[in-house]
């Protein structure tokens, strides 16, 4: 391995810029940025016409490890972010067993620093059953307590859905709290409405009908006047709604709001009008909606009513996916694809290089508090992807890099590649091959944040 890496002649995309210059990589640390003359022992990596992204760091991944690794694990799914210019991730709750307590979250760690080749952070979960313990804990060591996908192990496990448990949670926790905010009893009702229709075979075109606009709508609202009341410190995650969006602040920086939100990748790409074409594939959990709430939350997003980019990466096997609408299973893999995802909507002129590196790189590390990542600065870890712009490439099942081998993009033509990666100054994915000699660091809090 030589010791430094120097990228030469590419146009790099940070903190609201875009400049052709160099960058310098030694010990794993970005060392200098600017023209500098290549030193003996210099790894040179010319890129004249391509562009340099700060690693993403994607908010909201479900990897499924442990316990759930028929669907995917940490190793493969890190990959699949790699090849996506993903560099960290923070994984949620619902794994097997469930993370609600320190000891679980610890072994977690654990088993990452053996199998990630990406970066990575985790929630802790949060329900009614470990209330008690949670707000007795220092959590602000912590990247945040979540409550989400924990609904799939019982109902009743939404905060959204509990006034109750959210008054006593948000009046104790220090950390971020990042609930799923829908309203279990608008859902409910939906559904059994529904299911009077059509019995079993509900047709998956119904599901952002069940859930609703409605039953996010009205858990939204009602999160963030418990979360004011106490000025605790509120992030919603995956919003799906225009109307939500009216909810959040643009006229306070991030590193001041209480209130945070996110959009992921999907809900920007899909609307109920591909329901009819992918059906199950597309089942996600919100749902994906109608096209004047997808335009709703770009415009939220450019807008900064909306704060991050996050996938909700959530692979399950074909078997899982392809059954009756109340067997299958909501989530899809997408990871892979986020940032490509988003550089169509630049190539269509509806959003900058230097707004999808804000949303996808250095707002997480705002909100998350995340020492030096998320930035191409002097001193900072070397994390970051190089891209083509002009390089075409269609999805299939040949190129799914996500353990469960499908995508609901198969078929779709992206006109940007990453092809290459560097995660702590290593560089672990080049033009399809991967590295895998290192593993991934995780990530801490900013100390001086505390």
């Amino acid at each position: 391995m030589t010791a430094k890496t120097l990228i030469q002649n590419i146009s790099i995309v940070n903190e609201g810029t875009v400049t052709v210059t160099d960058l310098l990589v030694d010990q794993g640390i970005i060392q200098k940025i600017g023209k500098q003359l290549p030193e003996p022992q210099t790894r040179i990596i010319d890129g004249t016409g391509k562009y340099l992204f700060p690693g993403i760091i994607d908010g909201q991944v479900h990897f499924r490890d442990p316990g759930l690794t028929h669907k995917g694990d940490l190793y493969t799914e890190s990959k699949a972010a790699l090849a996506g210019g993903v560099t960290s991730f923070i994984d949620m709750p619902n794994t097997v067993p469930n993370v609600l307590t320190l000891d679980i979250l610890r072994q977690k760690y654990q088993l990452a620093s053996e199998k990630s080749l990406a970066n990575f952070g985790f929630f802790l979960g949060v329900n009614g059953d470990n209330l008690e313990e949670v707000i007795k804990l220092d959590t602000t060591q912590l990247l945040g307590v979540s409550d989400d996908g924990l609904y799939f192990t019982k109902k009743g496990n939404l905060l959204a859905d509990n006034p109750e448990t959210m008054e006593k949670l948000f009046a104790n926790c220090k950390s971020i709290i990042a609930i799923h905010s829908e309203k279990e009893s608008i859902v409910e009702e939906n559904e059994n409405s529904y299911r009077e229709q059509y019995g079993e075979l509900v047709p998956f075109a119904c599901h952002p009908l069940i859930r609703s606009e409605k039953a996010c709508y009205e858990a939204t609202k009602r999160a963030i006047a418990i979360a004011n009341k106490h000025q605790a410190r509120l992030h919603i995650l995956h919003l799906t709604t225009e109307a939500e969006t009216h909810l959040f602040r643009n006229d306070i920086p991030l590193a001041e709001k209480n209130i945070t939100t996110e959009v992921s990748v999907h809900h920007l790409w899909f609307s109920d009008q591909d329901y009819a074409r992918l059906g199950a594939l597309i089942k996600w959990n919100p749902a994906i909606k109608t096209e004047k709430d997808k335009k709703g939350l770009l415009q939220a997003l450019l807008d900064d009513r909306i704060d991050l980019i996050t996938t909700d990466h959530a692979p399950h096997t074909l078997e899982e996916k392809q059954k009756p609408y109340f067997q299958s299973m909501s989530g899809a893999p997408i990871v892979q694809h986020s940032l490509n995802i988003m550089l169509e909507f630049y190539k269509q002129g509806l959003i900058s290089l230097e707004k999808i590196v804000e949303k996808m790189c250095h707002n997480p590390a705002i909100l998350y508090r995340i020492e030096k990542r998320g930035f191409l600065r002097a001193g900072y870890y070397a994390d970051f992807s190089i891209v083509d712009l002009q390089s075409p490439w269609t999805v299939n099942s040949e190129n799914i890099l996500s353990k469960c081998g499908w995508s609901p993009l198969e078929g779709t033509q992206f006109q940007t590649k990453v092809t290459h990666t560097f995660v702590n100054g290593q560089l672990v994915y080049d033009n399809g091959h991967f590295n895998e000699a290192t593993r991934g660091m995780a990530l801490t809090v900013k100390k001086e944040a505390l």
